[in-house]
């Protein structure tokens, strides 16, 4: 029951963000990045809700505080690094700095972050059903905004629309694998459980503060706060449904 579960929501997430990338093939650019900046801040909100409300209440029920948050910080730090070697980062919105000419890097980062959602989905519904739930909400929200930036820079590399679609996908199945991987490991190391949960709240709060808020806090100034933050607090309101409702 539960592998079918991370199978479906696994699934489910890259149905969500390889379909909307098809889509795009219909749409003219200025409209693609419109709805990428209005997805931003509730993909926001359901990150910091599922780390907040979700991942790390879960692991401090079978660690303190004194054991949690350290893996917590560490996790951190660990997807600065990652960042730093030009494996983590991801483009959200347009344009972007970091991967203007570097299709085959985006599609490395991309597979490698798809693959560390699947292991939070799996070790998320490892946990709880409803954590998992919540976890996969998050994930798919965050995707969708990345799909769009990450497709649109594929373009940009010389890909043709295609090519740009067909390694989108190839990459999306990376959480599949991800996913089935983490299953078959976590019964030898149940007792890792809580600390793998802390460090995929990292991941979260990385992915939130490092990624998807600077690029909002240099977008439309005082004025965009009016839809904002509704938005993020309506996908922190996501996830608090999900998981307590």
């Amino acid at each position: 029951m539960i592998l079918f579960l991370i199978l479906l929501f696994t699934l489910l997430g890259s149905i969500c963000s390889v379909g909307l990338a098809a889509l795009l093939l219909l749409f003219r650019k200025s409209q693609i990045r419109r709805v990428a900046t209005i997805l931003i801040p509730y993909a926001i909100g359901t990150l910091l809700g599922a780390a907040f409300f979700g991942m790390i209440p879960q692991a401090q029920k079978e660690l303190s505080s004194e054991r949690l948050f350290p893996f917590v910080l560490g996790g951190l730090m660990l997807f600065f690094m990652l960042e730093k070697f030009a494996l983590w980062r991801h483009c959200h919105e347009e344009p972007c700095d970091i991967h203007t000419q570097a299709g085959t890097l985006i599609l490395f980062g991309d597979s490698l972050h798809n693959f560390v959602d699947g292991i939070a989905i799996a070790v998320a519904f490892s946990s709880s059903i409803s954590l998992g739930i919540t976890t996969s909400v998050a994930v798919i929200a965050h995707e969708v905004p990345q799909e769009i930036g990450d497709f649109t820079i594929l373009l940009e590399s010389g890909y043709s629309k295609s090519r740009a679609l067909l390694f989108n996908t190839i990459s999306s199945l990376a959480a599949v694998l991800g996913a089935i991987a983490t299953y078959l490991i976590l019964p030898i190391l149940l007792s890792s459980i809580p600390y793998l949960l802390s460090i995929s709240a990292a991941g979260f709060i990385y992915i939130a503060l490092a990624d998807l808020i600077p690029g909002r806090r240099a977008t439309g100034g005082l004025k965009s706060l009016v839809w904002e933050l509704p938005l993020i607090a309506l996908g922190i309101g996501t996830i608090v449904f999900f998981h307590h409702g």
